[in-house]
């Protein structure tokens, strides 16, 4: 929108038409789009945005305001603003900036720092009263990690460094609009009683460009989950599959209608998202997944149509759970673009009156560096371990990518995880996502590391048709990969064994 004012382009207030889809939007007219770079022949942008950052909070909470009520910003920024009103940060206190950056990043996923998807999920409690996380933080910059006593949160090194660790990519370079963070040396201490101590992030200038989404309709999806039990129940729901699919196309083909876009059929409950690592080829129930993509509407749901037809031409044992049939959906997919600082005008408003910004941001280019670490080889005996016994980790996206952190239980173990977790073996492991490259990222600050997967999502998120389009659960098969681990290591007191 900042663009196409400065361009003197208009934009307008309508309405989606037919089918259903109504509702108040501001739809980009056809010259907005194209001077934004958005216009995707054949697709309809549904919505953009530009991701600001914590200084009109911070200006808001200046001017007086209890409630500030935001547009996209980025989910840090909610709690670097309030540090930013509260201490008298400026603008190039990198270091401080970085540092509430870091705590509102362990803060703005909730419970997920205070037990919350911890790989070791038997000592957190429970989940039915889980605690959420507090920092109390110091003007310096250091902060404590804790939660309610009346909760069952936990709070340790591992719930806040799985956290640290989340969806970060280049930890050496993290980008947010008001600071380029510097994590890879940051500390960690456990005070006991749910309390670690966090320190040691370190700020570099603000990129030079905003990141900007559009919300793009590309065609129609439908996703359909069938119940098969009995012997022989992943060999049954992998022929149904590929059946229904063959049927489909045909369908298709008779109407003169183009293919699908994209299907994806994955049997869960015999580890199909495990690729060639998976175990359970003998399970006698699983659920059978079938997601399709058009860019018809009637092409989806005529295929949806056609699945009860398994239930008496197919394998014995299909139920259809109960749920009912599907309606085909948008497939809405996520376009990420650079966005110039200046296109962009944040405005601040408190009972009708506008409040000035100190917004005099140019940013730099900061470079990528390389990490290099050196390994030694082992002396002596070694044992294969499956990863977790040494390491916990978690697993997140960024669009169609994946980024999966590792963290060794004990810097004792550190050295193992750079010798065997080379990018190598982690793209050939998990060479069933499909990325098109794995980097690694190392963060000796917590003796961990993380790697970035570019394309292991598929289209990513929303767009996706896997089961898992997050990448949720991609670590946990990253743990299972067998390691050689030092024989002198495995009466470490912290590896972990079952």
């Amino acid at each position: 929108i900042g663009q196409a004012r400065k361009r003197g382009l208009g934009w307008r207030r309508g309405r989606f038409d037919g089918k259903g889809r109504h509702g108040a939007v501001y739809q980009f007219t056809f010259q907005v789009e194209k001077a934004l770079g958005l216009l995707w022949p054949g697709d309809f942008t549904l919505s953009a945005n530009v991701y600001l950052g914590a200084r009109p909070i911070a200006a808001a909470l200046d001017a007086g305001a209890e409630i500030v009520v935001t547009g996209r910003v980025v989910d840090s920024a909610l709690f670097l603003g309030p540090l930013i009103h509260e201490f008298g940060w400026g603008l190039d206190d990198y270091d401080l900036l970085s540092a509430g950056s870091l705590a509102g990043h362990l803060l703005e996923c909730g419970p997920q720092s205070a037990g919350g998807l911890l790989t070791d999920w038997e000592d957190t409690s429970s989940w039915a009263n889980p605690g959420y996380p507090i920092a109390e933080v110091s003007a310096d910059g250091s902060f404590v990690v804790t939660t309610a006593e009346q909760s069952d949160g936990l709070v340790d090194l591992r719930t806040v460094a799985e956290q640290l660790l989340y969806e970060i990519g280049d930890p050496k370079r993290y980008l947010l609009p008001d600071v380029t963070c510097d994590w890879a040396h940051v500390s960690l201490e456990d005070l006991g009683a749910n309390r670690v101590a966090v320190g040691g992030a370190r700020g570099l200038a603000p990129p030079v460009f905003l990141k900007g989404c559009a919300q793009i309709q590309d065609g129609w999806r439908a996703q359909m989950l069938l119940f098969i039990g009995g012997r022989d129940a992943v060999g049954k729901a992998s022929r149904a599959g590929a059946d229904l699919l063959a049927r489909g196309r045909a369908m298709l083909k008779t109407a003169g209608l183009p293919d699908f876009i994209a299907t994806d059929v994955e049997v869960i409950g015999a580890e199909d998202t495990y690729g060639a690592h998976a175990r359970a080829g003998a399970s006698r129930e699983v659920i059978l997944k079938i997601a399709v993509h058009h860019a018809g509407r009637e092409a989806v749901a005529a295929f949806v149509r056609e699945i009860p037809s398994i239930g008496l031409a197919g394998p014995p044992g299909v139920a259809g759970g109960g749920a009912g049939l599907p309606r085909p959906s948008p497939l809405i997919r996520l376009e990420c673009f650079p966005v110039e600082r200046d296109a962009v005008t944040a405005m601040v408003e408190i009972d009708g009156r506008t409040v000035a910004l100190d917004e005099d941001i140019a940013g730099e280019e900061v470079p990528h560096e390389t990490d290099v670490v050196a390994t030694e080889p082992y002396e002596g005996p070694t044992v294969s371990l499956p990863l977790v016994a040494i390491a916990h980790g978690r697993s997140g996206d960024k669009g169609a990518d994946v980024n999966i952190g590792i963290r060794a239980r004990h810097p004792a173990f550190y050295p193992v995880l750079i010798r065997e977790l080379t990018e190598d073996r982690v793209a050939e492991h998990l060479s069933h996502l499909g990325a098109t490259e794995v980097r690694r990222y190392h963060l000796p600050g917590i003796h961990a590391m993380n790697f970035l997967m570019r394309g292991g999502l598929g289209a990513g998120g929303t767009a996706s048709l896997r089961f898992d389009p997050q990448g949720k659960a991609i670590a946990q098969q990253l743990l299972d990969m067998e390691i050689a681990v030092p024989e002198g290591l495995t009466t470490h007191p912290a590896i972990r064994l079952s």
